[in-house]
């Protein structure tokens, strides 16, 4: 395992593209504590996010983990580009000329996958936990490490959509065209929730949400950690004025990480087939 990491340490130290995006994205990551002395000024009320709660425990695990999740496109990009490179800069076919087997050489990669993914959850584990006691009205030990488990979906969501474009880099072999589909699948995904949507309104039901969407791919990677917005206290009163239901349903369930983990096996296997039966 050490020599594989060796291998593709070796690799990214001489990326230039692949470093400016990772330190981008840990940048993006940090400036989440921006947001919280930032003041807004709608119609001459001043707001400033982090009194609104959105940093206090155990509901700033949510937040956090699903805004941070917007910026897994930069290390989804240099996942793309360091597979995409493997075949432009001949590197895997010289890696496997060094003896280094098929299977070693995506075990390499899925650690890299791993590694990100989980340099990315203990950084965004560490900013939230320090921004929480910076900004929580509620700092007891039993309420710090309630709701943790978003931080742990948030490792899952990235070890799944990054297997996801590991695979396309694999596939398609250029990464900006592993990124148009990756973008052309998300409006594939999109237009089936539209179908879904629509069939929900004419005819009373979810059974389409229930039996294909939720098994989408990104779809199951998006519904690890859902928006977290309603949960917020100023939010749930504001549709109880209106009569509307407040209860939402956002916690990370068992099933859909297990949808998500099936998915990224799934990706492992379609990439080393490939590699087995491709002329190299």
């Amino acid at each position: 395992m050490l020599r594989l990491l060796t291998i593709e340490f070796h690799k990214l130290r001489y990326n230039k593209a692949a470093k400016i995006l990772t330190i981008t994205y840990f940048v993006l990551l940090t400036a989440i504590s921006l947001i919280a002395s930032y003041e807004f000024n709608f119609g001459g009320v001043h707001i400033r996010l982090a009194d609104q709660g959105i940093f206090n425990f155990p509901y700033i695990w949510h937040f956090n983990a699903w805004f941070a999740a917007w910026l897994k496109l930069f290390l989804a990009i240099v996942i793309v580009a360091i597979m995409a490179n493997e075949y432009t800069n001949r590197t895997l076919k010289q890696n496997l000329i060094d003896g280094l087997s098929k299977k070693e050489f995506l075990a390499s990669k899925f650690l890299t996958v791993v590694i990100f993914s989980l340099l990315s959850t203990v950084f965004l584990f560490i900013v939230s936990l320090i921004l929480g006691l910076i900004f929580s009205d509620f700092n007891e030990f039993s309420i710090i490490t309630t709701d943790l488990e978003y931080i742990f979906a948030y490792f899952i969501k990235l070890v799944g959509f990054f297997s996801f474009c590991m695979f396309l880099g694999i596939l398609i072999k250029r990464s900006a065209f592993a990124l148009g589909f990756l973008i052309f699948w998300q409006i594939i995904e999109g237009v089936f929730k539209l179908i879904s949507s629509l069939f929900k309104w004419k005819f009373d039901t979810d059974i389409l949400d229930k039996i294909v969407i939720q098994f989408l791919p990104l779809e199951s990677m998006s519904n690890l950690i859902k928006e977290p917005f309603t949960r917020l206290s100023i939010v749930q009163s504001t549709m109880n004025q209106f009569n509307e239901s407040s209860e939402v349903n956002s916690g990370v369930h068992w099933y859909e990480i297990l949808i998500v983990l099936i998915w990224t096996g799934i990706f492992l296997s379609l990439s080393y087939y490939l590699l087995k039966k491709r002329d190299l």
